[in-house]
């Protein structure tokens, strides 16, 4: 036992500690220069109004501390995020200078916090306009803030009896420094969908009794409707990461994400073996099965539980039975006995197959998927 225990120190000292990478079960490289090109191609789509971007969800889970700093770089000077903290996180990684709206508005008791981080409310209620213009009375000065107007969403936003009670009496509105009114469309990925049309039309309505220098109505896919929907200001968030903005047609947005998995082991088994978790699937012929290390708890959504495919060297390895929280088991027959072994790393997400595409495979959305990548995956940032 001796003689064991000093034979694996002189091991250590032979071969020195791995790489976090060698000792990763799966890679997440982002193309963060990618996401500036995206941006500047969004920004010529929209010319010649302000293009903002929307980092909300820490940059829709790829890491805002690498990202918003590259969209500054890029010329972006207005960002939206969802939440306070999320807004107070990105003041710290911007510095001062770039407007930082936060689209859920100041919750009861938060005024004060927007005023010391410099962050605009997105007022969405009376309420929140009442606490917001007694505020800025109190505080000496005009604060500034962006209206969301609900023009079919149900979601966020004033109604029109909201409006017409804020402009009937204007000693709120005018109590504040009112830099931009928002609204979201709610099938902007669909060109042919009455739904925008209606939208656009009462936006417009709204603009004539709630005028304001700048107006906003759309976000990713709105900017690909046309000019008559970019108003003053855009607010791409999807399709600076790679997401399509339209349900049809080619995605003409560059990939910012590549997902990589590691094989763990890889085994022969004969026909009619039973595969993973409730014995979900089988083998219909002898077959080579891998498995992979990523699951559920990374992100890799349990919908996918025999649907989608890995891809190695160009080829398709569907996977098979239930995703784990851990791994996933994929059928390598296909390949030449020998060609993948534990170690290799095959691709999830790649030009293979995009994220939209194993979203579909998922029966999600680009969106959801991309926002669930986990933590525990080796994070790399390609910058050129």
């Amino acid at each position: 036992m001796q003689t064991l225990r000093l034979l694996n120190q002189e091991q250590v000292r032979q071969h020195p500690s791995t790489s976090v990478a060698d000792r990763a079960g799966a890679i997440l490289t982002i193309d963060v220069a990618a996401i500036a090109e995206n941006y500047r191609l969004l920004q010529e789509q929209a010319q010649p109004v302000i293009c903002a971007a929307v980092v909300k969800a820490d940059a829709y889970g790829l890491g805002a501390e690498e990202i918003a700093p590259t969209l500054a770089r890029a010329g972006c000077q207005h960002f939206f995020v969802a939440h306070l903290e999320e807004g107070i996180a990105l003041r710290r990684i911007l510095g001062a200078g770039a407007t930082i709206a936060v689209l859920h508005g100041p919750l009861s008791g938060t005024e004060a916090d927007f005023i010391a981080h410099d962050l605009v409310p997105v007022l969405n209620s009376l309420d929140q306009i009442s606490r917001w213009a007694t505020t800025a009375l109190g505080s000496g000065g005009k604060l500034p803030a962006v209206l969301q107007v609900d023009t079919g969403m149900a979601r966020f936003g004033l109604s029109e009896t909201d409006i017409r009670v804020l402009v009937d009496d204007r000693q709120q509105l005018n109590a504040f420094d009112l830099r931009l009114v928002m609204s979201h469309l709610a099938c902007a990925d669909e060109p042919d969908h009455p739904a925008n049309a209606m939208q656009l039309a009462l936006f417009r309505q709204i603009r004539k009794i709630l005028p304001c220098r700048r107006m906003s109505l759309a976000a990713s896919s709105g900017i690909f409707l046309g000019p008559e929907y970019h108003f003053n200001l855009v607010r791409p968030g999807a399709a600076l990461y790679g997401i399509a903005p339209q349900a049809v047609g080619p995605n003409p947005m560059r990939p910012v994400v590549r997902l990589q998995g590691k094989v763990v082991q890889v085994r022969e088994v004969p026909t009619n073996t039973p595969v993973g978790y409730g014995h979900s699937a089988k083998t219909t012929t002898s077959s080579r099965l891998a498995t992979v290390g990523l699951g559920y708890a990374d992100g890799f959504l349990r919908s996918l539980s025999g649907h989608g495919s890995a891809w190695f060297n160009g080829s398709q390895l569907p996977i098979v039975g239930r995703v784990s929280m851990d791994s996933i088991i994929l059928d390598a027959t296909a390949l030449p006995a020998g060609s993948l072994l534990p170690g290799a790393m095959v691709d999830l997400i790649s030009p293979d197959q995009d994220l939209d595409a194993l979203a579909r495979d998922a029966g999600t959305i680009g969106y959801e998927l991309l926002t669930s990548l986990g933590s525990r995956y080796h994070r790399q940032y390609i910058h050129s």
